[in-house]
């Protein structure tokens, strides 16, 4: 025997309160109290058994930490199979890791190095007391767990985080819970001073002992006992005999209490098994060797003794192991190793041979060991929730013989493919990255690698057990071999894009696009167009083309057209000029006497703004044209030898300390955004302030551009060209085209500023604020359609044509039909002053979808007459909905809709919803229920017959599996009925008209209901509804 205590293992000198040794032996997990929150750490197992390792600094200790729980840890336990380790607190919560396919490196917070990535893969809220103890079923398809809230909760591990059965009936703190070896009983030891044996056939009580434990008095930590590998003893924590501490044997055999371990001078806290069954000659002279177990316990007396069945002394006792009390013990899977850890902060390593302790049986021989006398055991059959249920009709019979059949093939199928197995999700779609790589150039001719969407791999390695952790380093290789990555160059050139050099110029972009809403791309002011007749010319340093230079302030100095709206803004600042060099302008004071006042203003704008500028940088910034204007203005004032000052010039600033009166200036003359505010309202005598107007961004007038309309595979495209001269007159012209063929020309008097269009519809969005229609062959189908203001927005689908104009207001027509859908629908009642629309959409139904900044959705209700909300991005309900894990087979990314197409991936798949939610299980199940019932309304309200049929098989699904778990059942099964009535409509036909529809989305209800009928059979808690509208179904099929 060798016996140490690892200094290094420790939680920074706080209390260990469980240890658990991993099956494969590489490494053993500790839980207990961290700085500010619980902590669990998982530790190399060769540092501890081998000293040469310990010295070794290349051998890491610590593999990984987790600090997730929000209390202290109570309990750690590795499932049999090593795939998942379980951990519960003083937090309430139960969490389930597994390792995370992320790389390696420093936990976020702490400088320690992580060699392994270990996620919660589920979050198990039920108890409403610290957890203090976990058990996992023979098989790790249950995980038993018990609190000081009394009850037992023992949760489907197949399908974290439902629950199979709250068991109640302790009266004190539950601290202790294992299970028998042959899964047919769960005992569980409570402060109540009495130990409770349930079976798992029913979850009903099969014994009560508590005489052993009348005497005992006070409390421990925990109560950790435990059932022998033979299963044929249970040995019970803290029990008294003739006024001594005991650990007390419980005989399988009616569960007698006739022997008991004794020699401790405190109460026992933990017993634990060797998970072997031993076989060893104890008497010389007897060929035939003695089946035995071992069994190790500790106490509140610091010391730990370890005992055969065979032998009526401990084999080994430590005395003084610790300066406090004993909290947990674990076994490795060998059967010679063993830890122990104490509330002071430390843990002991014992390790033994086999000359010791035994040769342990092999693992087939004890299943026939255990087969021989209870008969088949969950170590070999593996059961469900269901597995008591008996099946009472031939078609739920069929029903499962079927899910065996397409489980069976689906099984053959991804064996087929395992080599696969890593790199694919969970519903089975392969991750395959790219072996292309597209390039395009962008205006000012930078390449452009376009970025491609691979699909995201799964956070945690789902059915696959950690292999067992080796201390070495990591090899890398190098390659001769060329690249096989095909680049192909688009002659394509992208707009609007960010370069890293513009990357400090984000912040002003955004500004601008706000505060100056009537903007256009590239930071061109709205009103800078052709010239008209006898004006101003416009410099050309404003003109589009010209890129905004960092530092520099563009002014608008052409003459405002007669249609804009007076609260157009003409200025756009950019944020990167410095704050004093804004505040020392001086505030632009407008004036409409003439035109050539304001060019004049704005000339001397320029120079009022760049006089603090070198000579040099200012001529750098300034255009030739510029150039030479400033110097005409030179020779002017030389010739005459006169100086003037020009209004917005600034004066030689004096040194020192500024003047009040100086800084109240500088303040006015900082840059505002002009919001056109009405005149006040005169009610009863009294002065009311209107509400300023909306005003939404419109597309610039463009000297041409081309946009494809019919759709995305659509060869169809409409080319514009504006400000085409034709003497003193100018026309704009657009054509239609098809792989380089013209179809169709118009002209028109307006400059055009966009143009959307179908297969059967185009329209021309005007500068003067008219819409023009033509249908496919080009011909006009209603003279100019005039508007409020300009277009914003403009979509088309089929016959349907959508707009929002700058002043929010919306309208929708239907051009076949020659009908308004939508009439001037104003969109006020959900932007804002400070908002603006984000994006907007029209559904093939005819339904608007409008999404603001705010990250909310909405659509036009004709028949209510009133907006209603879609999508809330920010929604609690969606991020806590828990819906994923009852969600049809296929993917719900793939779900084409309109719906869909608002909530980004993470969105949908919700999995932060157990981490997240910190309430109990049943207002999770209230959440996620609300959630999928207002997806469903969302669905019938936009007409979305996809979206409509998987949110209605989530719902049928939830309901089955989960809500039928709880306390509240009949509210669940109430719903799930509501749903299949509904779909199944009357049975017997009626002399009246019957008011069922049976048709949904123009689905037919019920071809719906024979769907959703196998995920109510999946229950078989529930195959009598099943049967009820199963055979419903079928008379009236016979009929």
């Amino acid at each position: 025997m060798r016996l140490l205590k690892p200094a290094w293992v420790t939680h920074d000198g706080k209390p260990i309160f469980s240890v658990d040794i991993h099956p494969d032996g590489s490494r053993f997990a500790t839980g207990g109290q961290g700085d500010d929150s619980g902590k669990v750490v998982i530790w190399n197992f060769e540092p501890v058994r081998d000293e040469k390792a310990e010295k070794d600094e290349n051998v890491p200790r610590v593999l990984c930490q987790m600090n997730n729980h929000l209390a202290c840890v109570n309990c750690v336990r590795w499932s049999n199979n090593g795939k998942s380790l379980a951990s519960g607190g003083d937090d309430k919560l139960i969490m389930i890791w597994q390792t995370s396919r992320a790389g390696v490196g420093p936990s976020f917070g702490s400088g320690t190095p992580t060699y392994e990535q270990w996620r919660p893969a589920a979050t198990l809220r039920g108890h409403t007391g610290d957890v203090l103890d976990l058990a996992w079923s023979p098989n790790d398809s249950w995980l038993a767990s018990c609190s000081i809230d009394n009850t037992i909760i023992v949760w489907n591990a197949d399908n974290f985080p439902a629950q199979v059965v709250v068991i109640k009936g302790h009266d004190g703190l539950v601290k202790g819970v294992t299970w028998d070896p042959v899964g047919k009983y769960l005992a569980s030891q409570s402060d109540d001073k009495s130990l409770r044996v349930w079976r798992t056939r029913d979850w009903k009580e099969e014994a009560k002992v508590t005489e052993p434990f009348n005497e005992c008095g006070g409390t421990t930590h925990v109560l950790r006992c435990h059932w022998s590998p033979d299963g044929a003893y249970i040995v019970s924590a803290h029990a008294m005999n003739n006024s001594g501490p005991t650990a007390q044997i419980i005989e399988r055999e009616g569960f007698k209490t006739s022997l008991d371990f004794v020699g401790h001078r405190k109460a026992i806290t933990v017993v634990r098994f060797n998970p072997n069954i031993f076989s060893k000659k104890m008497k010389k002279g007897i060929e035939q060797s003695q089946q035995y177990t071992c069994c190790a316990i500790g106490s509140k007396d610091r010391s730990l003794s370890v005992w055969l069945t065979a032998l009526k002394r401990p084999l080994v006792v430590t005395h003084d192991l610790f300066e406090n009390t004993i909290l947990d013990i674990s076994w490795s899977k060998s059967g010679l190793e063993l830890m122990a850890c104490s509330s002071d902060g430390t843990v002991a390593y014992i390790e033994f041979n086999k000359d010791e302790i035994g040769d342990p049986m092999a693992q087939n021989d004890v299943e026939l060991f255990l087969e021989k006398i209870y008969g088949k055991c969950m170590t070999k059959n593996k059961s469900s929730t269901n597995g008591t249920q008996i099946i009472e009709s031939a078609a739920l019979l069929k029903l499962q013989q079927q899910k065996r059949e397409e489980l069976q093939k689906r099984m053959t199928e991804s064996d087929d493919k395992c080599n696969l197995s890593r790199m694919s999700d969970s519903l089975g779609s392969p991750f395959k990255p790219t072996d292309k790589q597209i390039e395009t150039k962008t205006a000012d001719g930078r390449r452009r690698i376009t970025p491609i969407f691979l699909a995201p791999q799964l956070d945690v390695n789902v059915g696959e057990a950690p292999l067992p952790f080796k201390s070495q380093g990591i090899n890398f290789t190098t390659t001769k071999a060329s690249s096989k990555i095909v680049v192909e160059k688009q002659d394509i050139v992208t707009s609007k894009m960010v370069s890293p050099s513009s990357r400090s110029n984000m912040s002003s972009s955004n500004l601008s696009n706000q505060a100056f809403p009537s903007v256009g791309g590239e930071g061109t002011p709205k009103s800078s167009q052709a010239p008209q007749a006898g004006g101003d010319v416009t410099p050309k340093s404003n003109q589009g083309a010209a890129p905004t230079t960092p530092g520099v302030e563009k002014i608008d100095a052409s003459p405002t057209a007669e249609n804009d709206p007076p609260s157009t803004p003409n200025k756009v600042i950019n944020v990167s000029i410095q704050p004093m060099t804004a505040l020392q302008s001086k505030p632009k004071v407008k004036h409409h006497s003439s035109e050539k006042k304001s060019s004049e203003k704005s000339e001397v704008k320029d120079k009022s703004i760049d006089k603090d500028k070198g000579p040099d940088v200012k001529d750098k910034l300034k255009t030739p044209s510029e150039k030479g204007e400033k110097e005409k203005s030179k020779d002017h004032k030389m010739s005459t030898g006169l100086k003037r000052k020009h209004h917005g010039e600034k004066k030689e600033e004096r040194r020192g300390r500024p003047r009040k009166i100086d800084k109240e200036r500088s303040l006015m003359s900082t840059p505002v955004t002009h919001v056109h505010h009405p005149p006040p309202l005169v009610v009863d005598g009294h002065y009311k302030a209107a509400e300023p107007e909306l005003e939404l961004h419109v597309p610039s007038t463009q000297k041409s551009f081309t946009k494809t309309v019919g759709g995305k595979d659509s060869s169809l495209s409409v080319e514009v060209e504006n400000n085409i001269s034709m003497g003193v007159h100018t026309l704009n012209k657009m054509r239609c085209v098809q792989e380089g063929l013209v179809l169709w020309e118009q002209v028109l008097n307006t400059p055009i500023l966009t143009v959307a269009g179908s297969r059967n519809v185009v329209c021309a969005a005007c500068e003067d604020g008219s819409l023009n229609m033509f249908s496919v062959t080009g011909s006009r189908v209603f003279p100019s359609i005039m508007l409020d203001s300009r277009v914003s927005k403009l979509h088309i689908k089929v016959f349907l044509v959508m707009v929002i104009t700058q002043r929010a207001f919306l309208y929708i027509w239907n051009v076949q039909q020659q009908s308004v859908v939508i009439r001037k629908e104003s969109l006020k009642t959900i932007i804002s002053g400070s908002d603006d629309l984000q994006k907007s959409m029209l559904t093939e139904e005819g339904m608007p979808i409008i999404t603001v900044h705010n990250k909310k959705s909405y659509t036009f209700s004709k028949e209510m007459g009133t907006w209603m909300l879609l999508h809330n991005k920010g929604d609690a309900l969606q991020q806590c909905s828990d819906h994923h894990s009852c969600a049809p087979p296929r993917d719900s990314t793939k779900i084409q809709g309109p719906l869909s197409s608002l909530q980004t991936s993470h969105e949908r798949l919700g999995m932060q919803a157990s981490r997240i939610f910190s309430a109990g299980q049943s207002l999770q199940q209230s959440s996620t229920l609300s959630h999928i019932e207002s997806q469903l309304a969302a669905c019938l309200l936009l007409k979305s017959a996809p979206e409509y049929k998987f949110w209605l098989q989530t719902y049928t699904r939830y309901l089955s599996q989960e809500g039928l778990e709880s306390e509240s059942r009949h509210i669940f099964e109430s719903k799930l009925r509501d749903v299949c009535d509904d779909l199944l409509g009357p049975v017997y036909k009626t002399k009246g008209k019957s008011s069922w529809d049976p048709l949904i989305l123009g689905m037919d209800k019920r071809s719906l209901l024979h769907e959703i009928l196998p995920s109510i059979g999946s229950n078989l808690k529930l195959q009598r509804m099943f049967t009820e509208y199963h055979d419903q179904l079928e008379s009236i099929e016979d009929r």
